[in-house]
């Protein structure tokens, strides 16, 4: 019978095999972190927060190989930035995805924490949908499905990749919320449209609706009419913004938007990209006990 330790520090081996030499250091003025190689042609993922105002800087990685970098883009909105080595790199890390994620599964985060080159830590998932502010000049918004990990996370960590036991990275890490709890950037399909518009334009266009929500569960007689099992309850409607020009008001379910089912806040907020700045989004909502369809044009987000 195989002893689970044994069975458990070798899962953890593994993927320390694979991701270690794949995870470099970062140095981008004054700051410092990891950077996860995601493609063959020197691209890496890191946080918004590591690279800064940087234009270049340097990663070093496992072998001892240091190469100066050029920043390609960089979303303070979700704290994720994309950073181009210019000279060879090792192959790319496997992309998993953090929606498949449940509470208590291994999780292993590599990176460099307190300037230690190639660390590794394990734990588990200790909460999936948490919600993390993040800050561009005026702007805040909530990256939202943030995964919790008691996986030892230090100064240095930030841009690590947070990864399953197949070594699939599954998060960034991004911050230290306290002792014993570590948060990620979850990677998932709004982080994948993310990093593709980071490399094609160097930015991420949003579009601004106006809308401050909460999940809420829906009555069952609409359950069963709609087949959803929740919406989005409007908290607060941002004065002057399209929401409030479409007649949106505090209170209303919000079930639909551009036809498409919302129940929690990264459903709406996959939906506020660049497609639908200007255009007219019809949205559905349950009010006083009758649904009400409006249609609002959604603005770009200026930060």
């Amino acid at each position: 019978m195989v002893d689970p330790l044994d069975a458990y520090s070798q899962v953890v081996s593994s993927v320390a095999a694979e991701l270690l030499p794949k995870v470099a250091g970062v140095r981008a003025g004054r700051n410092s972190g990891s950077a996860v190689v995601f493609t063959s042609d020197g691209f890496l993922l890191t946080n918004a927060h590591v690279v800064g105002s940087s234009r270049t800087g340097t990663v070093a990685f496992a072998d001892g190989t240091v190469e100066e970098f050029a920043v390609v883009g960089r979303d303070p909105l979700s704290d994720l930035a994309v950073i181009r080595a210019q000279g060879p790199t090792p192959e790319p890390a496997a992309l998993g995805d953090s929606d498949k994620l449940v509470v208590g599964q291994l999780v292993v985060a590599v990176g460099n924490p307190l300037g230690l080159a190639g660390s590794l830590t394990a734990g588990v998932v200790s909460g999936l949908g948490r919600s993390l502010p993040a800050r561009a000049g005026s702007a805040v918004r909530m990256i939202e499905d943030v995964i919790q990990t008691d996986a030892a996370l230090n100064p240095g960590n930030s841009g690590g990749a947070l990864a399953d036991s197949r070594a699939r990275v599954v998060g960034v890490n991004t911050a230290v919320a306290g002792m014993g709890v570590g948060l990620a950037v979850p990677m998932n399909s709004t982080t994948r449209s993310i990093i593709g518009a980071l490399i094609r334009d160097g930015r991420v266009r949003r579009a601004f609706l106006g809308l401050v929500t909460s999940p809420a569960p829906l009555p069952e007689p609409l359950r069963r009419r709609t087949g959803q099992a929740a919406a989005l309850r409007v908290v607060e409607v941002v004065a002057g913004s399209p929401a409030e020009r479409a007649g949106l008001r505090g209170g209303d379910l919000v079930l639909s938007v551009g036809r498409t089912p919302v129940g929690d806040a990264q459903s709406l907020q996959r939906l506020m990209f660049a497609d639908a700045i200007g255009r007219p989004l019809p949205i559905t909502v349950y009010r006083n006990g009758a649904l009400v369809d409006v249609i609002a044009e959604p603005l770009e987000l200026t930060v």
